[in-house]
């Protein structure tokens, strides 16, 4: 079974950071996988934000270019999003995903990714 933990959400104020973290299971080894961060807000629908291919390669929703960074820790089996410069339209339930990096597809379709997190709650007030 794969188990993806997110954590590290939280309320903050407008153009403070936060850093999210996927922890995955050990049966489940993140350099194999591609994974990606989404977030939903109440009344949206599920968004990319960033995705990480597991030959290294990243791609970010066009909101958060410039201000977020994926990466990921091996040695951890962890996914990072570092969140800088928040937004109050930053604020939404955030989501780890996973999947298979074979066959290639967009890495911000949800439909794609069969493994998810619980989701941490990221708040951000003016």
């Amino acid at each position: 079974e794969v188990l993806l933990v997110e954590s590290g959400g939280g309320s903050v104020q407008a153009g403070e950071s936060l850093r999210l973290a996927c922890v995955a299971s050990n049966k489940f080894n993140v350099s194999s996988y591609c994974m990606a961060w989404f977030r939903q807000a109440p009344g949206k629908e599920r968004e990319g934000v960033a995705g990480s291919e597991s030959d290294g390669g990243t791609t970010y929703g066009d909101s958060v270019k410039g201000r977020f960074s994926v990466s990921r820790d091996i040695a951890k089996n962890t996914m990072y999003l570092q969140m800088n410069s928040l937004k109050p339209e930053d604020t939404a339930m955030y989501y780890c995903a996973a999947r298979l990096c074979w066959p290639r597809v967009s890495p911000m379709d949800p439909s794609r990714y069969a493994y998810w997190g619980q989701g941490t709650q990221v708040t951000v007030s003016s």
